[in-house]
């Protein structure tokens, strides 16, 4: 597919999905501007974030460390400046280097990373917003804190000098109705909000249950295929 044609498909792509997350609002009675679109890149190369950019996206996700550093090199050496948000499970050896590109990470669940993710901004003269990720049942070893552990991280988080405070994600796990799993989110992001009533955000939904977390309350959406098409397997 030549540049000019894989453009325009984006263009098109991106064009239904935002008009497929308005539509949800609607559904929901809330306003458009409630629900705020990542579009996740992981396996997409630079150039696909590149141009996503150049449509008017700003922001972008990433889950891998290892993908995620070199694009958001290629992209800032382009002049391009999108808002990264690291979705996937991180490990603490790897906070050094995602503090450094990342403006997000969905994916705090434990007061080790939260520390190191600090360490790092402020070795790095930044400061990240971070997510409570909830493990909504109860299985932490596939990333989340489990619900009765969100308000101590979250009182954590909001004790860090170059860490703020936003919200929550989860994953819906599989097999669950998707609004019940949503529901339980809303309960873990009422307890971050107990500690800084600010930290409204919930990062919910992906390509397969967006409506269901636009119904339930999410403001950002996760979703990759629907703009960018099926990924390639990984390696």
């Amino acid at each position: 597919m030549s540049i000019e044609a894989r453009r325009i498909q984006l263009q098109d792509n991106l064009n239904r999905t935002r008009e497929a997350i308005a539509d949800a609002c609607a559904r929901a009675g809330r306003a458009r501007d409630a629900v705020r679109l990542v579009v996740v890149t992981k396996t997409f190369p630079a150039v696909d974030a590149a141009t996503l950019v150049d449509l008017g996206q700003t922001d972008l996700g990433e889950n891998r460390d290892q993908e995620a550093a070199p694009k958001a090199a290629d992209l800032a050496a382009r002049g391009l400046e999108p808002v990264w948000h690291f979705v996937g499970q991180l490990q603490r050896n790897k906070a050094r280097s995602v503090a450094a590109y990342a403006d997000w990470v969905h994916s705090v669940d434990r007061d080790s990373l939260a520390e190191a993710l600090d360490r790092a901004a402020a070795a790095h003269g930044r400061r990240l917003n971070a997510l409570v990720q909830v493990s909504l049942d109860g299985d932490t070893a596939r990333g989340g804190v489990a619900a009765a552990d969100v308000e101590p991280l979250a009182e954590r988080l909001a004790s860090l000098d170059s860490i703020d405070l936003r919200g929550v994600m989860a994953v819906a796990p599989i097999g669950w109705e998707p609004a019940k799993a949503f529901a339980l989110l809303m309960e873990s992001s009422a307890a971050v909000r107990r500690v800084d009533p600010a930290a409204a955000e919930v990062s919910a939904g992906m390509s397969g249950d967006y409506r269901e977390a636009v119904a339930g309350g999410a403001t950002m959406v996760r979703l990759g295929r629907n703009v960018l098409g099926e990924r390639e397997p990984m390696a």
